[in-house]
């Protein structure tokens, strides 16, 4: 008997219905390729799941290269106001930060508070990462937990309920409350340990190339998802960076380049533009346009809080100051914070984002964004009210739970100044399948990190 090991996210026929809705998204007429693929005998995307159970024809396969390279052809009306080029963004922005020369260097106590938020936050929202937001809402609900306070637990919970919604089923091993014994793997947490190690190796001046080395050499492929497997796959195949990117691509404009920026915030401290040039670099690898765009404003943020001189408030607009205003991303930021500001009750404000930007897939960035500057806003800097209203509003529950914890940490000052409940089950101890870092503890990555911000201030 023969078995077949299909990858995920790079099959050509896996990939064609989620172009088409990154077509539609964007506003390429794709009708004629869509009428083609279904009369094909193709799929449209799958929400939930990356691939098919069953390998596909050679015949269907065919069809889809074929189709996947048509769609690239098709011209955006959307891209002069989404440009992906670091030139044509900082032109597009008319309040682009200026550079600062007396850059303030990051305390030692921060940094490891927003490792150790960023490290609870992504835990917090991992045994709910994939669940829609009526099971996220009635899960917590059954055991008292709303509006949610503190970790998910499986005790209490009615068996009909968790049939009904299951826990993410990888996560809920070590992420509810009566499980967590330490940190787990978690790409959200292995990206930055790799960009410990790229400032490492290549200092501020890396490249985009040099990123790509350093994925080949030290991040396993199968800790790879949606974009960046697909960019890895381009890479074996040949493909050069930023082409990477766009080859095959339809990810391009999710959350994976916004969950690798937090180092570069953290190591620019009072300087978001630097900030967010060094994150275009890193994410045009595996994105484009508003994909590239989360990077950059989440690094930009993070500089602005690392700089220990701004409220979330004016973090939330450094952000924006480095982001096309033009664009579906800035938008989407704006409206979060606007909605936020208008409604008492935090449901009343994911309701609003869910009507708004539920057409779009739950790992897209657009409404991710959306919930992340509304959650932030919401809870006016407060580390517990920041991470649980974000893993609240469903979506990319760990993601989102991991950025809000690190920008909410970096305010906080200090890693006392966090709840311990949030705090000593991490037992200063994370997994990692990123080499030399396994079973790290939090405070020696705050070292790390201020001694690599420390060397790179020193830097010309």
């Amino acid at each position: 008997m023969t078995t077949t090991v299909r990858a995920t996210w790079v099959q050509p026929e896996d990939l064609v219905g989620h172009e088409l809705r990154q077509a539609a998204e964007d506003g390429r007429d794709a009708r004629d390729i869509e009428r083609r693929w279904y009369e094909a005998g193709g799929s449209p995307a799958p929400e939930r799941a990356g691939a098919s159970e069953h390998p596909a024809s050679p015949q269907l396969r065919a069809v889809a290269e074929h189709l996947l390279d048509e769609l690239a052809l098709l011209e955006s009306p959307l891209a002069d106001d989404e440009p992906t080029d670091l030139d044509a963004i900082r032109a597009a922005c008319p309040h682009w930060p200026h550079p600062r020369t007396d850059r303030p260097v990051v305390g030692r106590d921060r940094l490891h508070a927003a490792w150790l938020g960023r490290a609870a936050g992504c835990l917090l929202g991992k045994p709910v990462e994939k669940l829609p937001l009526e099971g996220i809402r009635a899960l917590a609900r059954a055991t008292g937990n709303w509006p949610l306070s503190t970790w998910f637990t499986a005790r209490g919970v009615p068996p009909a309920l968790t049939a009904t919604y299951p826990w993410n089923r990888r996560s809920a091993a070590t992420s509810l409350a009566e499980n967590i014994d330490g940190m787990p793997e978690d790409d959200d947490l292995n990206h930055p340990l790799l960009t410990v190690l790229l400032l490492q190796r290549y200092g501020r001046s890396f490249s985009t190339a040099d990123l790509a080395r350093l994925w080949l050499d030290e991040l396993p492929a199968g800790r790879t998802f949606t974009a960046e497997r697909v960019a890895y796959r381009n890479l074996l195949d040949g493909v050069e960076p930023p082409h990477t990117a766009r080859h095959r691509n339809p990810f391009r404009e999710w959350i994976g380049a916004q969950i690798r920026a937090d180092v570069h915030g953290w190591t620019h401290p009072g300087d978001p533009a630097a900030a967010a040039e060094q994150a275009h670099r890193d994410a045009v690898l595996t994105h484009t346009g508003n994909g590239v765009y989360g990077a950059m404003f989440t690094a930009a943020a993070l500089a602005e809080a690392a700089g220990g001189e701004a409220d979330v408030h004016g973090c939330l607009a450094a952000g924006l100051r480095v982001v096309p205003p033009r664009s579906r991303f800035a938008r989407a930021v704006r409206d979060g914070i606007a909605a936020a500001r208008r409604e008492r009750h935090f449901d009343t404000v994911v309701d609003r984002m869910h009507e708004t930007y539920g057409r779009y897939h739950w790992v897209h960035v657009l409404p991710n964004a959306a919930l992340l500057a509304a959650a932030l806003t919401h809870a006016d800097g407060d580390f517990t009210g920041s991470i649980c209203r974000v893993v609240s509003g469903g979506w990319d529950t760990d993601s989102n739970g991991a950025t809000a914890g690190s920008l909410a940490g970096l305010l906080a000052g200090r890693p006392d100044a966090l709840p311990d409940r949030w705090t000593t089950p991490l037992k200063n101890r994370l997994a990692t399948s990123v080499p030399g870092f396994d079973s790290v503890g939090f405070d020696t990555l705050a070292d790390l990190t201020h001694r690599l911000t420390h060397e790179e201030a020193l830097r010309p």
